[in-house]
């Protein structure tokens, strides 16, 4: 119970003590407008309150990340503790609000457009494409997952849900951003809060009352405990699958849809460091109950053993145990509504992605047609993968981009004039675990299954190597 609470204590004392140093380091300026109020045109730079702003923000980036990644890495032990604090303060949201500022100052404008300004046209044409292809991903992914679901539960086909699901999709990428998701996300970004806070509370009653123990974080648990642990390599394996929570590319590819929206740049502390924070809150709360119900990491890994039992299982033991029909009805709202609330702006965020790279204007409904119907059809066409395969693709790519962003954010600060040093280390960390997951994660997972120690050296390499080529790039400019 102690190392919940402090897990917890850390992650709001981390939004406001670091979060306001992060704030003022990049200097937020309310004399300067934003883009919501400069280009105002009742699509997608309109002016929305700050709370909605953060709810929404907080599901675009939330989803099931923090529920199954935090559920999956708790598979390896008490390290998942670590992870999610000091990445989540130190890395993630530092990543999410740099992310959002800057393009609050740029116009709005999406990740590829970004890049390319700090690091060069050739990354920027680099991630146009890998951008397009991680949005198109995390949407298709999350009309797999819940059209499966919803076929499972209603004894219907797979592909009618599809269908049903795409059609939403389509209508919540093409509408004004306060016609569905200004009205109606807020609610569901409650509704993930209170499924968080209410798993909480029953952990706490169960403890109290005696009914279970939890496992305090100690130097005998910093092991990797996973049940296949040459198949689920601690570093760098944990540190890919718990990215929300800690640390997500992903989420730098939300925040330009709701730096379009923000009114005062002093608000992007709440709406991007806040939304984080929160999110890794709700993985914290996750792993730990995860952790503990099956009694500990040993527990929930023989739990997970048998193939039907996967994360979605989990919640929904932990759920209507602790909370009888109430927990069921979170199971609904959290396994089948929220990752649908997470689908349709990874297909708003790929258009407008695409927008900006044709300076295509999407004021007209024609003109969002002309650019939705085609990414909908090679999404369509996706649908037909293995829901895994789509996953796999998805895990890694996240962290690259998070890598990509980083280096981006400390290209900003060195040209700035500021300390590029608080972002080069986490960039330098996260290009490390990306470059040793290659190398030694097993061929299954899309590595080269290369000896642990001799893949995680070269991941240090090549961590040094983009050091240098950094500080090459910027003495020549």
């Amino acid at each position: 119970m102690i190392t919940f609470i402090v897990s917890i204590a850390l992650l709001v004392l981390g939004f406001v003590f670091y979060g306001r140093f992060i704030e003022k380091f990049f200097g937020a300026d309310d004399s300067i407008k934003t883009p919501a109020v400069s280009q105002t045109d009742g699509v997608d730079f309109t002016p929305l309150p700050t709370w909605k702003v953060f709810t929404i923000q907080f599901l675009n980036i939330a989803g099931l990340g923090p529920v199954f990644g935090a559920i999956l890495g708790a598979q390896y032990g008490q390290w998942a503790y670590v992870w999610i604090v000091v990445g989540c303060i130190f890395m993630g949201a530092v990543h999410d609000y740099f992310s959002g500022m800057l393009s609050l100052r740029n116009g709005g404008a999406s990740v590829p457009e970004l890049v390319g300004k700090y690091l060069g046209n050739g990354f920027r044409q680099l991630l146009r494409v890998f951008t397009l292809l991680l949005l198109i991903f995390v949407g298709v992914a999350f009309v797999s997952g819940p059209a499966g679901l919803l076929a499972y539960q209603t004894n219907g086909g797979f592909e009618i849900w599809v269908y049903i699901i795409f059609g939403y999709y389509l209508l919540a990428t093409l509408l004004p951003i306060n016609k569905i998701i200004g009205k109606i996300y807020p609610f569901f970004a409650v509704a993930l809060l209170l499924m968080a806070v209410g798993i909480a509370a029953a952990m706490m009653i169960n403890y109290w009352s005696g009914n279970f123990q939890m496992q305090e974080l100690s130097l005998k648990g910093l092991k990797n405990l996973h049940q296949n642990p040459a198949q689920n390599i601690l570093f760098p394996m944990m540190f890919i699958v718990i990215s929300c929570g800690a640390i997500s590319g992903f989420h730098s590819t939300q925040a330009p849809m709701m730096a379009r929206c923000l009114k005062k740049e002093s608000y992007g502390r709440y709406a991007f460091y806040g939304a984080m924070v929160a999110e890794g809150i709700v993985a914290i709360i996750w792993a730990t109950a995860a952790m503990n119900y099956f009694g500990d990491a040993n527990g929930l890994n023989e739990a997970m053993l048998p193939k039907a039992h996967n994360p979605a299982w989990v919640v929904n033991m932990i759920s209507e145990h602790w909370m009888g029909k109430v927990g069921a009805i979170f199971v609904i709202v959290g396994v089948i509504v929220l990752p649908i609330s997470t689908g349709d702006t990874a297909f708003r965020s790929a258009r407008l992605t695409l927008a900006d790279v044709f300076s295509y204007s999407q004021t007209s409904i024609k003109s969002r047609l002309i650019i939705s119907i085609p990414l909908f059809i090679i999404g369509f066409v996706l649908t037909q993968l293995e829901f895994t395969t789509i996953w796999k693709f998805l895990g890694l790519s996240n962290q690259v981009l998070s890598v990509v962003m980083l280096w981006t954010v400390a290209m900003y600060l060195k040209k700035s004039g500021k300390n590029h040093w608080l972002l080069t280390i986490p960039a330098m960390f996260m290009t490390t675990v990306c470059a040793s997951y290659l190398l030694v994660a097993p061929f299954a997972n899309g590595g080269f299954g290369l000896d642990v120690k001799l893949g995680v050296s070269l991941g240090i390499i090549v961590a040094f190597i983009a050091l240098g080529s950094f500080l090459y790039r910027t003495k020549i400019r």
